[in-house]
């Protein structure tokens, strides 16, 4: 019996320390994986999915996730620029929706640059008027449904230069859930929604050292696009202009300051105040609710001062400013002003998870804009 004794004894000790190793394995193992600052020297794949929950009074309590994976087509290329896929999708206890699917594609030898999008958001927006001198006082709750399809294809001319060719369809559906407010009132075309097909080209020169987390270089982008008149009524006709200029220059090591500047119009006659543009989210102009101002016409510079003070990990400190214009509202200057948080789940592509917080303006009789942001990637 004592020999029977000494082997379950020597089994169970056995058997704890299996569990002992197995568990400090798997520690080892997510340490490596998220918190090493061993680079992954065979160029694989990286992907992170983070939980995205919320409330809002308009949509009850939001969850969902947003995911992406980062990949070279290319391995044995050095100089093959980082491709990315990214899934989000979000429900409500309201029952609303808003899930779109993106992809930024660099072929071999970086020869082709393709961007996609497919999206479906059944989701309500706050409506303030039109031009940049609106007030909270007029916020107007609108249901909305969007339905959009979006390629852009960009063949290499040179190393750094690119051109291309892109289409972009939406489908646009509103639902005034408050008559009698500053929409109902307002003279706006399109406000029961709306379609269109817009199809143009687009040019890029591309200096960057890296597409994820860029330190050094040049990125310029213009795009035109005219959407015909294919369905009559208030379906939107006219084009679309966007330019999108950033710089990226190294301090040190760890220090770098990146600037961006941006312009985007919308031309023709009859517009739809759909396809007006918006000042705020959380790539450009933090702090303000994505439509806090709307026109014709947008402009926004910013610039922000990265320190990446471990290999994993970094704050960023910005600053901005912008506003939407056109010949009906002038153009007023608003601030954005704020810092973040840093956290690169890939040395291999550079590739982080943002924490945001930024403040805008505080108008007479109105609390100060501001918000927080937890996004993939950087906001340029």
């Amino acid at each position: 019996m004592r020999s029977t004794y000494i082997f379950f004894i020597l089994l169970f000790c056995f058997n704890i320390n299996s569990f002992a190793q197995e568990k400090d394995n798997f520690i080892k193992k997510v340490y490596k994986k998220f918190l090493s600052s061993d680079k992954d020297s065979t160029r694989s794949a990286s992907f992170i999915a983070i939980p995205a929950v919320g409330y809002a009074q308009e949509t009850g309590v939001e969850y969902g996730f947003a995911s992406t994976y980062n990949f070279y087509i290319d391995k044995n290329d050095l100089s093959s620029k980082t491709s990315n896929i990214t899934l989000m999708g979000t429900l409500t206890t309201k029952d609303q929706k808003n899930i779109k699917l993106e992809s930024d594609i660099w072929t071999k030898g970086n020869d082709y640059h393709i961007i996609s999008e497919l999206r479906y958001r059944d989701w309500p927006f706050n409506f303030y008027g039109i031009g940049s001198d609106t007030w909270s006082a007029d916020e107007d709750y609108i249901g909305q449904q969007l339905f959009r399809i979006k390629a852009e294809v960009e063949r290499k001319i040179t190393s750094t230069f690119f051109a291309g060719v892109n289409v972009n369809y939406e489908h646009l559906r509103f639902e005034d859930k408050e008559l009698g407010g500053i929409f109902d009132s307002g003279s706006m075309i399109g406000k029961e929604g709306g379609k269109y097909v817009a199809l143009g080209v687009s040019a890029l020169f591309d200096s960057r050292n890296n597409t994820t987390y860029s330190t050094q270089g040049f990125y310029n982008r213009i795009k035109y696009a005219y959407a015909p008149d294919f369905w009559k009524g208030e379906n939107f006709t006219g084009g679309q202009f966007e330019l999108d200029s950033r710089a990226f220059y190294t301090i040190s090591n760890s220090l770098t300051l990146a600037g961006q500047a941006v312009f985007r119009s919308t031309m023709g006659q009859d517009i739809p105040f759909y396809v007006f543009r918006d000042l705020g989210g959380d790539n450009t102009m933090r702090g303000y609710y994505l439509g806090r101002y709307k026109d014709k016409n947008y402009a926004t510079v910013q610039a922000e001062l990265r320190y990446r003070f471990h290999p994993r990990f970094g704050i960023t400190g910005f600053a901005g400013t912008g506003s939407t214009f056109s010949k009906e509202h002038d153009l007023r200057l608003v601030p954005s002003v704020g810092g973040g948080i840093r956290y690169f789940f890939s040395l291999e592509h550079n590739s982080t998870v943002r924490l945001d917080y930024a403040v805008g303006e505080k108008r007479a009789g109105e609390k100060r804009q501001s918000g927080f942001y937890l996004s993939i990637s950087e906001a340029f």
